[in-house]
């Protein structure tokens, strides 16, 4: 009997593999699943008719199993797994004496097993076993070099920031993210305790949008770091022991209609030549989810009455198309030559009639507008009369800027015009900015160049990242450079005088039949120094099993996919790099010395599907409460989105999915790619089984040669040697880390580093409101 029952049930996982490998081989698919499904169907004919020859036919399937994965995969765990693993536990079983005593046997005194049919079927059993062992310690294939060690460069001045403190989002006007302190260094990082733990008290609600995210970055001035939160309360806490200073609530309203909820900073200015004493002579600006630009006096916390109204700016002023939460800023202001630029985040998405992308620079101490740039008239950017609107729907720049002081330049990355997935009526000023990098001058907004990284962009490629601003020491000299990176995963060293490449950017044919009207790019630009993942393979796919992996397999034939650049589709299309980028706002950070970068790519495919709408107002993919994400209003096509991910909710693209990577800056080189992150806190089963995750955030690099990030999709924060990139420190959080760390040495010498430990509301991670300082124990 049990070995009828083991047949019954070996038979019907043969149907089912078989008939889904006849569906893969319609689409131009694998055979095996289909041969496999077969061979498992006559194993269980012949078990049900209590037969030897079904251990014979199985490991002859086990067999070809193994010799088929290996070709496809060579020994990579984890795609050797689902492959192999529940047959090999399959085969197990039937080596296992309550079906081998069951089967009709030859002689009756002696066992199937030692009458021949068991012994093909332990060997194959065995193989398999051997292979996935030798595969759990197989070299990965990714880089696995060192970065130079060497000083290759002068220390940089710091744009006149303290070592010991952190005056911008990437710490300088530059945004390198990096630190020159060395206290805490590769020997000793390890011995990190924490310090101290603030809690700000603004968690997270389920009345709250998805999108309510803790991605702020501290700062530290003198003995105080100030930060905010997702609902932009802004709070001053002593740097040595976290106490709370001040704090100030700008009572922003709940809008659940809201796209972002969420503060990645906020800005400070000290006024020069201020007389001793007097009020708001030291200010930090706390742009708020309501479209208000809030000057406070960083001592008191109190408003600075002579800025603006009474403090305030109105950040709708001049905007068309407006409406509630259509528009503000999630991201700190850049403050340079007396000014705070600031641009501002739109619905994505929603309409073709959203509001302006426009960046505007205020006089810091009055709030007066100084210039106004407009990608949609970009020529005119003396401030607009009070009775006009700024261009509707233009490229935004919801991300972070940079500055140099010296050449009279702010950096400004822009993103696309939505809606994304659909282009045809772009403008040419939109064709011109979407997706680019631009260099404004600093005293009156005119363009000074542009760098397109996507033309004609529609995938949702905004540039995300701040520019960091690094002088490379090339063979021609020092060149002042600009490093940009993309969602694509291209890294673009330009100069940043003029926009021109640094490293080689060359154009490449990209994938045509845009769905009419639309159209797209007959080519692409690629950087030299690209983390761009390669293109996805049918063989790709994974699974925890055959047959979510075979499921995976048939939705990939099912959907267009043509590599990098695919246009949308009404079958659906596979976005690879996805939605979320291989880097997005968190960037990467750079070390002028060593002339290196230290990034935390990650790779996680999506798919989009464009739906035909019938009119302007109804929807198609939202509900009627709901904000309208992708209803695109006014375009002929809302569009469905999301993950590309298997009927268990895993991503169908093999892990990993999150590396960190080293690059040499003047060479383009990458030295090591490195898996980071694991699966503890989104598993269905707790355990820290590193496979790689994707994360949103950013690293930082220290003097001391260690690299810090929190971003990944599991609470740690870890600690990376810059040199090889390996992994030399992690400590549990109480909630995601979704934000960039940031380090300083507070009154008693002690190097800190600051880690926001609050979650991220469309990556899942758990919800918090932790502000959390490690530093080596004193003494």
């Amino acid at each position: 009997m049990p070995a009828i029952v083991t047949g019954i049930v070996y038979a019907l996982l043969g149907v089912i593999l078989a008939a889904g490998g006849v569906w893969l081989v319609t689409l131009g698919g694998s055979w095996y699943y289909l041969l496999a499904g077969l061979g498992i169907v006559v194993t269980g004919a012949l078990l049900i008719a209590r037969r030897p020859a079904a251990l014979w036919v199985y490991s002859a399937v086990l067999v070809g199993t193994l010799v088929w994965a290996v070709w496809e995969v060579g020994f990579d765990w984890w795609q050797l797994a689902p492959r192999g693993g529940l047959l090999v536990l399959l085969g197990i079983w039937l080596l296992l004496p309550w079906i081998d005593d069951h089967l009709d046997e030859g002689r009756e005194d002696i066992p199937t097993f030692w009458q021949g049919a068991g012994v093909p079927l332990l060997v194959s059993v065995v193989l398999g076993l051997v292979a996935a062992g030798y595969a759990m310690i197989a070299p990965s294939g990714t880089p696995s070099g060192a970065l130079p060690t060497e000083q290759r460069a002068e220390a940089p001045s710091d744009q006149g920031v303290p070592p010991d403190e952190w005056h911008a989002y990437g710490r300088t006007g530059y945004g390198q993210r990096y630190s020159p302190l060395d206290q805490i260094n590769r020997q000793n990082v390890a011995q990190l305790e924490v310090a101290w733990t603030y809690h700000t008290g603004d968690i997270r609600r389920p009345i709250d949008p998805e999108e309510t995210t803790y991605e702020v970055t501290p700062l530290k001035v003198d003995d105080t770091l100030y930060l905010c939160t997702p609902y932009n309360l802004v709070i001053a806490l002593d740097a040595e022991t976290g106490e709370e200073r001040w704090t100030f609530d700008p009572q922003v309203p709940i809008d659940t209609m809201r796209q972002h909820q969420t503060c990645r900073g906020v800005s400070y200015h000290r006024a020069e030549n201020a007389e001793p004493g007097a009020a708001c002579t030291q200010r930090v600006f706390m742009p708020t989810a309501d479209a208000r630009l809030i000057a406070l006096d960083a001592e008191t916390g109190a408003i600075c009455p002579s800025f603006g109204d009474n403090g305030t700016i109105d950040l709708h002023a001049n905007m068309p198309n407006q409406s509630e939460s259509s528009y503000y800023s999630t991201s700190p202001p850049v403050i340079a030559g007396g000014l705070i630029v600031i641009g501002g985040t739109v619905y994505d998405n929603v309409s073709v009639n959203e509001t302006s992308g426009v960046i505007r620079a205020f006089d810091v101490d009055t709030g007066d507008l100084v210039w106004n740039w407009d990608s949609g008239n970009p020529d005119q950017t003396a401030p607009i009369a009070p009775d006009q609107t700024y261009t509707p729907n233009s490229p935004n720049s919801w991300s972070i800027f940079s500055v140099d002081d010296a050449l009279g330049l702010v950096y400004v990355p822009l993103g696309n015009q939505p809606p994304d997935q659909w282009g045809a009526n772009r403008t040419p000023n939109a064709e011109r900015f979407s997706s680019s990098v631009v260099a404004l001058d600093l005293a009156t907004g005119q363009l000074r160049w542009s760098f397109q990284t996507v033309h004609h962009d529609l995938w949702d490629m905004d540039v995300p990242a701040q520019p960091t601003l690094v002088d490379l020491q090339m063979d021609q000299g020092v060149v002042p450079a600009l490093v940009q990176p993309t969602k694509q995963g291209d890294i673009y060293v330009l100069d940043r005088r003029t926009g021109e490449p640094v490293l080689p950017v060359r154009e490449e044919p990209a994938p045509q039949g845009a769905v009419e009207p639309d159209f797209t790019h007959p080519t692409q630009p690629r950087s030299a120094l690209s983390l761009e993942p390669p293109p996805l393979r049918e063989r790709d796919m994974w699974g925890v099993s055959l047959f979510d992996q075979l499921a995976c397999r048939i939705q990939f034939h099912r959907l267009r996919y043509e590599g990098r650049y695919t246009p949308p589709s009404l079958q659906g299309t596979i976005v690879y790099p996805g939605n979320f980028g291989v880097m997005n706002w968190g960037g990467v950070a750079v070390d002028p010395v060593r002339q290196v970068l230290f990034a935390m790519p990650g790779y996680l495919a999506f798919t989009s599907r464009l739906i035909p709408r019938g009119d302007d107002t109804s929807r198609y993919v939202t509900e009627p409460q709901r904000l309208g994400l992708n209803e695109n209003f006014g375009a002929p096509y809302a569009v469905t989105m999301g993950p590309f991910l298997s009927l268990l909710g895993l991503p169908c693209q093999a892990p990993p999915w999150g590396y960190v990577a080293g690059a040499d800056l003047r060479t383009g080189e990458i030295a090591y790619m490195h898996k980071n992150g694991t699966v503890r806190d989104q598993a269905p089963v707790p355990l820290p089984i590193k496979m790689g995750v994707p994360g949103i955030g950013g690293p930082i690099i220290t003097g001391g040669g260690v690299a810090f990030l929190s971003g990944t999709i599991d609470n740690y924060v870890r600690a990376y040697d810059l040199t090889t990139g390996r992994q030399i420190w992690e400590d549990r959080l109480p909630a995601g880390g979704q934000a960039t760390p940031m380090t300083y040495t507070s009154s008693s010498g002690r190097q800190m580093v600051v880690v926001v430990a609050g979650g991220h509301g469309s990556l899942g991670t758990d919800a918090g409101d932790s502000i959390i300082a490690y530093a080596l124990p004193e003494g």
